[in-house]
């Protein structure tokens, strides 16, 4: 019988030590907690953006340049369990039209034809469930924990990554 009580004392206990891990919230984050408070503010370029005379059509365009690809990142957010608002930019899609890798940025057009913004406003995300490609006009929030850790790709440098444990549509609330 000893063993027994014993073993449900242990059993609660882990329990409560283990449930905050289970019901931690993730930090909701703001796109300008991603720049450190000492960085120095953006120089505009005055280098033109596109060599305009590839211009033809702006489906088969090159992708304008990023302005800061080496952008000062928050430390601190490293390992942060964190939701983040922002729109999907598609690095990799699959067979069935999901997006498994991609940037999240936080305007719509970063990347494509627009100045990508600075590395420490963009994330690479990766995620098994993907989102549909017919559905990246909208906005979502990505839950996961954030990695401090710089990523290139064709479009731009991310100075964040993150594994999507959630991604939600965005909705503004009422």
């Amino acid at each position: 019988m000893k063993r027994s009580a014993i073993s449900r004392v242990v059993l609660a206990l882990l329990l409560l030590v283990a449930t905050p891990l289970w019901a931690a919230d993730p930090k909701e984050l703001t796109w300008s907690e991603m720049i450190p408070p000492d960085a120095p503010p953006e120089a505009p370029d005055m280098t033109p953006l596109h060599d305009l005379s590839q211009i033809g059509d702006m489906e088969t365009a090159p992708a304008a340049r990023q302005n800061l690809p080496n952008a000062p990142v928050v430390a601190a957010l490293d390992g942060q369990l964190i939701r983040l608002p922002g729109y999907i930019v598609p690095l990799e899609v699959s067979e069935d039209g999901r997006t498994t890798d991609f940037l999240l940025v936080p305007y719509f057009g970063a990347c494509i034809h627009v100045p990508p913004p600075p590395s420490n406003q963009i994330v690479h995300v990766t995620s098994k469930e993907g989102v549909k490609l017919d559905e990246l006009y909208q906005p979502y929030w990505i839950v996961g924990a954030m990695q401090v850790k710089a990523s290139t790709s064709e479009l731009a440098d991310a100075g964040y990554q993150m594994d999507a444990q959630k991604i939600v549509v965005y909705e503004l609330p009422e």
